[in-house]
């Protein structure tokens, strides 16, 4: 029987799952490895892992035999049942006090449903997001744990090591929260990533359709762009796309098919948004773009029969438009975080969960895919004012968007002139105007609903939590309704 001088074994040997093995090797562990097509590890140890200090091992059994008590053991395949699958597979071969961390894309709810089931066999559950794609993964993702209190001293010192680091040598990790939150803020994550990507889009077309900017120009604009405020990695490497030539030397993006994919965590933002009455609008109008494109064939046919407005290039002022779709991107941006954070507020109140919202930012801050400049502002906020009810309230982020909103006024306007499509653009502006509205409509809604249906209303005049109901017509009873709802 081999020796058991492993820190931590690895499931899962796909790019994530390898890159994280070369990063902890890196870092002075020693990892035992194994997956379910047991060929691919010898691969790996032959190829990539050669050199190293990583073990493997041929089966389950004999990569928990390589493991220093209490055993570590990180999962890394595809979400759903092939986690609960290999978790069963993992059973037997360890003891009470032994940990399990899923680093996968799973969803929150398996997340907590795996932390309490383990819990109750001695086993101490951690479901982690790990974001920053494969070189994130082996250079330094950004690292959000979560699951059972008791398994994060067991993994923080070798999660803090692997992770990006901020300026000041800060880790992009630190322990989110109980349960499935650590997944949560992942899936939130992604939701914000779904949301710049779009935000980015709408502003590509923008200038595009309304200057006719050519990718080169837009290689200098993203690339100036990413010297201020929007300083981010989804800036930085749109500049890079745009300057990238085909082999002919002509723009490659240009012939890239205009249909996106998407793997389901966006999707999953947006239906907790719903099911916790939260108006996370910029992240739905996100995926709903994306379903949007894909119908090309549909959309290629409309165009040749639904018309617009005759697109007319009627900028003069070049320069000060660029500069009012980078402000216009700021703003909505913002709302778009400001959204996340609505969104997290809520679901840690509706789980129980006790959530560092400035560590969150400082996780966001290095190594995943929506790092920017502009998350060291959230963290300095939260650092503030740690209750903040909305980042919009924040000193730092009201002065801003009272400051350029009269651009994004002028961006959205123009798109709408020339027949430019801007859901997340200007759903990021209805919020902004809705939640500022001391007064919404709603009242006429509440009448409705009382009309015919006998829902009941509040009234501005008595305290609330009193209902009452008018009988509109004369004819109705004056029965109110508790049973159903429309």
């Amino acid at each position: 029987m081999a020796e058991a001088t492993c820190d931590i074994g690895l499931i899962g040997l796909a790019v994530m799952g390898q890159n994280l093995v070369l990063n902890m090797n890196d870092h002075g562990y020693k990892v035992a490895v194994f997956n379910r097509t047991v060929s691919k590890v010898d691969d790996f140890l032959n190829d990539e892992a050669k050199g190293t200090l990583v073990v493997g091992a041929h089966s389950v059994e004999e990569m928990c035999g390589l493991l220093k008590t209490p055993r570590r053991v990180m999962i890394m395949v595809k979400a759903g049942d092939v986690v609960d699958q290999t978790i069963e597979h993992v059973l037997p071969f360890l003891e009470k006090g032994d940990i399990i961390i899923d680093g996968g894309n799973s969803l929150f709810t398996d997340s907590n449903r795996r932390t309490k089931d383990l819990a109750a066999k001695g086993i101490l559950f951690i479901g982690t997001g790990v974001s920053g794609g494969e070189e994130g993964a082996r250079f330094g993702p950004s690292i959000m744990p979560g699951g059972n209190p008791e398994a994060w001293p067991h993994v923080k010192e070798i999660f803090q090591a692997i992770s990006a680091k901020v300026e000041d040598g800060t880790p992009c990790c630190d322990w989110v929260g109980e349960d499935g939150a650590g997944h949560y803020v992942k899936m939130v994550h992604n939701g914000i990533e779904y949301g710049d990507m779009q935000l980015i889009g709408e502003a590509y077309q923008l200038l595009k359709d309304g200057l006719g900017l050519t990718p080169d120009e837009f290689a200098e604009v993203f690339t100036e762009w990413n010297k201020g405020e929007l300083d981010s990695f989804l800036i930085e490497i749109s500049a890079t796309i745009f300057a990238k030539k085909d082999e002919d030397g002509s723009p490659l993006l240009d012939k890239i098919l205009d249909t996106a994919g998407q793997k389901g965590t966006g999707k999953w933002t947006a239906i907790s948004a719903l099911d916790l009455g939260m108006p996370v609008t910029l992240i739905g109008e996100s995926v709903f773009a994306r379903c949007l494109s894909a119908l090309k064939d549909e959309r290629v046919a409309a165009a040749k029969i639904l018309t617009g407005p005759k697109k007319v290039l009627t900028i003069s002022e070049k320069k000060a438009f660029i500069e009012d779709v980078r402000r216009a991107l700021y703003c909505s941006k913002m709302i778009s975080y400001a959204q996340g954070y609505m969104l997290l507020r809520a679901a840690e109140k509706e789980q129980g969960w006790n959530l560092n919202m400035g560590g969150v930012a400082l996780m966001w801050r290095g190594g995943c895919i929506i790092r920017s400049a502009f998350l060291g502002d959230i963290k300095a906020a939260f650092d503030k004012n740690p209750k903040l009810q909305n980042l919009l309230m924040d000193d730092f982020f009201s002065s801003a968007l009272n400051k350029y909103q009269m651009s994004w006024r002028k961006a959205v306007i123009h798109a709408i002139e020339i027949g430019v499509p801007m859901p997340a653009f200007s759903t990021a502006l209805s919020f902004y105007d809705g939640y500022r509205t001391e007064r919404l409509p709603a009242n006429l809604l509440q009448a409705q609903r009382d009309f015919f249906g006998a829902h009941t209303y509040e009234r501005v005049d008595k305290p609330r939590g009193e209902f009452f109901h008018t009988n509109w017509t004369g004819r109705g009873g004056r029965v109110s309704s508790s049973t159903y709802n429309a």
